[in-house]
């Protein structure tokens, strides 16, 4: 029997013993085994803190994040391989897709995060704090990656999902991971793990796998290290409690199971929308993954009189459920992890038992689909019921892991909060309600008790993810039983491997350290116009003072005039008297536009757009005949995605200060978003004199680096493009499908090379197999003569497009950057350029 492997230091192993067999949750076959035996723990965590630890740290968070989504890229495009062998957990498709792709889309999702963060390795947090009057002596917050390792203790249910929601935070801070995926379901983490081990997206040490339960696990864990567990609540307070964790102060963050509340509404009788959400949703986290789900739903509170509603309506939904083979399309619930798990769960509900009748279920006969019930780790879905749940405790106490939930009684929604609570702590509650006091009065109250309530209504609920739905950038966790900690949760999350320091200094130096300008730090004045500078050159500090402007009557009166803005301080002056004003008031958005005239650079240059204005402030009012001058100063630059047909491209956050000419105080400040394009390094621009330097060089003998072009080949091929550019050449379809045309027609826009491997689509047609003229040197010539041609053709018709057969119609601008990407690949083919 294969052993399921481990990924650490490096290579993939086994361990040495022969194994724990691990079964089949459907037909109770022993497929693989579990073996620990002879790994060096101690060695595998500094593996992971020095090996993948130093690269990640140095990573900005931009690269972090791009890494994130091109790894979720490449998993999305194997997901097929990873449902079929999760089928073997007893989950069906729908519950193998939340666990998947919910996985992967952790990794969507907290990419996306990058673009909260600064594009450094470390982040700088909140605002920064004058320690002293004269704004020289200030501090910051900065928050660095720990040098340590995540060590993710999982739990069975979910095996990548679990694996992959902790994953992608730690790797967004810039700290690698040791997996410890539960046995039962090791071997689903496993393959995932291949995967991404084998697409080389991870710098190497960035993911450790152990597939096994590892007892010694925290006895090295060191003060860098963070600990997560999710699991068992008695599991979790003994793992707390170990001493390694508390001589070194590691933090500890614990997700366990919890007794989930959700409640029906007074509002919500039966004939309401509500009503009907309210049953479906409990049925649904009743039966998706069998119940196994930190966040079902185990416990029903509703309205006193209408119990017996419930009960009967819950009843009629469970009936619809069919349990069997989850790989057939008629089961809608599979079974549970293992024969073991089988058995905890029906010791739980022999506990509730005592307190509580089971009013569903039957834990005798079984009616499966495609499978037999005995060799299988099935169970029925039961529900239990109690009309006592105030002393009746053991509902509050007992979670049966499994499609078990429990039915109670409140007369007024004080009673429904106090049953909520007596939970002692969960992940999730939910209410489901149309009237939104009632919402308001459940949620303010029941909040101290848990980590998330949702609200569900017929406004929200086709769009609702649900009530055991955790996201990505929302914080899972919650107090007391369920663990008092936090997973995800948006930046909130990343932060838990940062550490937080304060930093104390001059602006000056501050500066320089969070790599955001500070107020009153010095200015580095630039050698010309800023708004002349690329993405790349401009830095913080990097300072322009401008030329002086006085406002005038006129200038207020036209502004008014043109905005529609007449308050009476700047078109009354008669009406000041008891007024902050005291003459004739600039308005502050015209200040702020007469500033972006002082400062604003006219020509044509890398500052492709305004991207908004971030913070405004006016501190005294400006009259007519004050005179003002600017001090534009960049603040802080931020990494962005580019998106549709544009040149990559950051955002610069400029700090516009304006002052009072007569006695340099400061009046007003704003900060301003630019769009500002990156550098374009990466293609030789293809002048005139360039292209015949290249044409020039290229001779019989020269040899392709790729393809199976020749010389004289490759430039009948140029020729060929450009009659098409100018339009002689037309009688062709676009083959690029239509629903991907946009997206690659964008890709002109960047300044990626074009691939080395592509096939032309017009290759038999423009005969790029078979020589058209007699010579190299006639090539040359008619390649020169096609290019007058388009260049002509663009000077008489410059608004003209022309179809390309790969990026569809193309205007002027769009063939010159197609010109130049193609250029730059065929003469780098043939060792030119």
């Amino acid at each position: 029997m294969k052993k399921i492997q481990h990924y650490v230091q490096g290579q993939w192993t086994e361990g040495k013993e022969e194994g724990i067999p691990v079964l089949d949750a459907i037909t109770g076959e022993a497929f693989t085994s579990v073996a620990i035996e002879g790994l060096d723990i101690p060695e595998i965590l500094n593996y992971g803190r020095t090996k993948g630890g130093e690269i990640l740290r140095k990573m900005t968070f931009q690269e972090r994040g791009n890494m994130l989504k091109k790894l979720a890229l490449y998993l999305t495009k194997r997901k097929e391989q990873f449902y079929e062998l999760s089928y073997r957990t007893g989950a069906t498709r729908i519950d193998s897709w939340i666990d998947i792709e919910g996985g992967f889309g952790n990794l969507f999702a907290n990419a996306s995060l990058r673009k909260l963060f600064p594009n450094q390795p470390y982040h700088v947090e909140g605002d920064p704090i004058d320690l002293s009057r004269g704004g020289r002596f200030m501090a910051h917050h900065i928050m660095v990656p720990k040098k340590g390792v995540a060590v993710h203790i999982n739990a069975f249910n979910f095996p990548v999902w679990g694996m992959l929601e902790k994953c992608a935070v730690n790797w967004m801070a810039g700290v690698p991971a040791v997996v410890l995926p539960a046995p039962s379901s090791s071997y689903l983490a496993e393959a995932v793990a291949r995967e991404i081990i084998a697409s080389g997206v991870l710098p190497e040490g960035a993911l450790q796998i152990i597939n096994g339960t590892v007892k010694s696990i925290l006895d090295t864990v060191e003060s860098q290290d963070v600990v997560t567990f999710t699991g068992s609540a008695a599991t979790g307070r003994l793992l707390k409690a170990h001493p390694r964790l508390i001589q070194e102060a590691v933090p500890f963050t614990m997700e366990a199971d919890s007794l989930n509340a959700s409640i029906l509404g007074e509002d919500a009788v039966p004939g309401t929308p509500e009503f009907d959400l309210f049953i479906k949703e409990v049925r649904n986290e009743m039966t998706v993954k069998a119940g196994q789900k930190c966040t079902a739903i185990r416990r029903i509170i509703v309205p006193e009189g209408i119990v017996e509603d419930v009960q009967i309506a819950l009843g009629k939904a469970l009936d619809k459920v069919t349990i069997g083979d989850p790989r057939l399309k008629e089961v809608r619930m599979g079974s549970l992890v293992s024969k073991q798990q089988v058995e905890a769960v029906k010791n739980s509900i022999s506990d509730i038992a005592k307190e509580a009748e089971m009013v569903y279920g039957n834990l005798d006969t079984l009616d499966t689909i495609g499978a037999d019930a005995q060799k299988g780790a099935f169970i029925s879905p039961v529900l239990f019921r109690t009309d006592n749940p105030l002393q009746n405790t053991v509902v509050h106490e007992r979670e049966a892991f499994g499609p078990v939930s429990t039915i109670m009684p409140y007369k007024i929604m004080d009673e429904a909060v106090t049953l909520a609570q007596m939970g002692k702590g969960s992940l999730v509650s939910s209410i489901a309600t149309n009237d939104d006091k009632i919402a308001k009065e459940y949620v303010i109250n029941a909040a101290s008790h848990h980590g998330r309530i949702l609200v569900l209504n017929r406004e929200s609920a086709k769009q609702s993810t649900g009530h055991g739905s955790p996201l990505p950038y929302l914080v899972h966790g919650g107090p007391g039983r369920a663990g008092g900690g936090e997973e995800m949760g948006g930046m909130r999350g990343i932060k838990h491997y940062l550490q937080r320091t304060a930093i104390q200094g001059s602006p000056t130096t501050l500066t320089e350290i969070t790599g955001i300008y500070q107020q009153k730090a010095a200015y580095k004045e630039a050698e010309q116009h800023p708004f002349k500078y690329h993405w790349e050159d401009i830095q913080p500090g990097m300072s322009l003072k401008t030329h002086k402007r006085t406002f005038t009557d006129t200038d207020i009166i036209n502004f008014s005039n043109l905005t529609w803005d007449h308050f009476y301080a700047h078109t009354d002056i008669t009406s000041l008297d008891g007024s902050i004003f005291e003459k004739r008031t600039a308005h502050g958005y015209f200040i702020i536009s007469a500033a972006a005239g002082l400062f604003v650079y006219p020509n044509k240059g890398p500052v492709a757009a305004n991207y908004g204005l971030e913070e405004c402030r006016f501190l005294r009012p400006l009259y007519h005949n004050d005179t003002v001058y600017v001090r534009l100063t960049c603040k802080q630059k931020v990494d962005r995605d580019v998106a549709g047909a544009e040149h990559p491209s950051g955002i610069v956050k400029w700090f516009v200060e304006v002052f009072d000419a007569n006695n340099d105080e400061m009046v007003a400040f704003a900060t301003i978003l630019t769009m500002v394009q990156k550098k374009q390094e990466t293609l030789v621009e293809m002048t005139e004199a360039k292209i015949a330097e290249c044409v020039n060089k290229l001779t019989e003998e020269d040899k392709a680096k790729w393809g199976n072009l020749t010389p004289q080949l490759m430039l009948e091929h140029l020729e060929y493009t450009y009659r098409i550019a100018s339009g002689e050449i037309q009688d062709f379809n676009i083959a690029t499908p239509e629903k991907i045309l946009e997206k690659v027609h964008a890709t002109l826009y960047n300044y990626d090379k074009m691939p080395s491997g592509y096939d032309f689509p017009l290759a038999e047609r423009s005969r790029i197999t078979e020589l058209k003229h007699a010579s190299l040197e006639e090539a040359k010539e008619k390649m020169k003569e096609a290019r007058e041609a388009y260049l002509a053709y663009f000077q008489e018709h410059p608004e003209a497009k022309t179809k390309n057969v790969v990026f569809g119609e193309l205007n002027r601008y769009e063939w010159y950057l197609l010109e130049r990407k193609h250029l730059n690949h065929h003469f780098e083919q043939f060792g030119l350029i």
